[in-house]
């Protein structure tokens, strides 16, 4: 065993390490595969629209813009709340609303698609 002084944020902690040989450490079991996810469902876009998804789940607070409304890079979409958390969900080019296919108070899923811009 050893003894180590740590500080942290200026608070100072007394650890201490045990030394182990590499013949102690036992192979941990292969973590088992994680099924497919879920194919998200197709959003209503016209063709070559650039698709907005959700990054995570969580519930749409407030929804900026609507229909036929003009965008610039960078224009704040709507506000996401993930885990306690207001994401912005940010334009990432410029152009026009083709659709908005969530409302304020929704839920919605990772990937789900929020809005398509022409």
């Amino acid at each position: 065993m050893k003894a180590y002084k740590v500080t942290v944020n200026g608070n100072v902690y007394e650890i201490t390490l045990e030394v182990i040989d590499k013949a102690d450490i036992k192979a941990a079991p292969a973590p088992a595969a994680a099924p497919a996810p879920a194919a998200a469902p197709a959003a209503p876009a016209t063709a070559g629209a650039t698709t907005i998804n959700a990054p995570m789940p969580g519930n749409i607070l407030k929804v900026n813009v609507a229909n036929g409304q003009a965008v610039k890079k960078g224009d704040v979409l709507m506000i996401l709340e993930a885990m306690k958390m207001e994401n912005e969900i940010m334009c990432p080019c410029d152009g026009v609303i083709a659709s908005v296919n969530v409302t304020s108070g929704a839920t919605v899923e990772s990937g789900a698609v929020l809005c398509s811009i022409n």
